[in-house]
């Protein structure tokens, strides 16, 4: 887990990190949130939608949003404080993702960083974007 403080960032800085969506993950989102859409829990019915399986949820797919400002930037010290996200393209069940996110602006006044991020699937193929916006926490002497 990353640790980084608002002085250590600057634009351009950029992280990524890989997950594997599994059916399981998809089941157990169905379970957390209630969500049970067809589209997300019968493979035949989102064939019948013309999708190749059924399709994940876009907040379990966004929920890798987290993942990156909680862990990776900036990590243990992060408090999210906004996501906007798009979904562009279905992820299905074994996708491989690849999750980037960029500092796009450092507001040291506000405590407050921007991040351009977005998420690929094993095709090299965009499934989500954002725009996130993180502040941070007292470091309370983990250091």
């Amino acid at each position: 887990m990353n640790r980084f403080q608002i002085g250590d960032l600057r634009p351009g800085f950029s992280v990524n990190f890989d997950a594997e969506v599994s059916s399981d993950m998809v089941d157990r989102f169905m379970q957390l949130s209630g969500d049970v859409n067809p589209l997300h829990t019968d493979r035949a019915f989102a064939r019948a939608q013309g999708f190749l399986d059924r399709v994940v949820f876009g907040m379990l797919t966004a929920s890798f949003y987290s993942t990156l400002v909680g862990v990776h930037l900036p990590g243990r010290h992060a408090l999210l404080q906004g996501v906007d996200a798009s979904f562009v393209a279905p992820v299905f069940p074994g996708d491989r993702l690849t999750i980037v996110g960029e500092v796009a602006a450092v507001h040291a006044e506000l405590g407050q960083i921007e991040i351009r991020a977005h998420i690929t699937n094993q095709h090299g193929k965009k499934v989500s974007r954002a725009k996130i916006r993180s502040g941070f926490s007292a470091p309370a002497g983990d250091e």
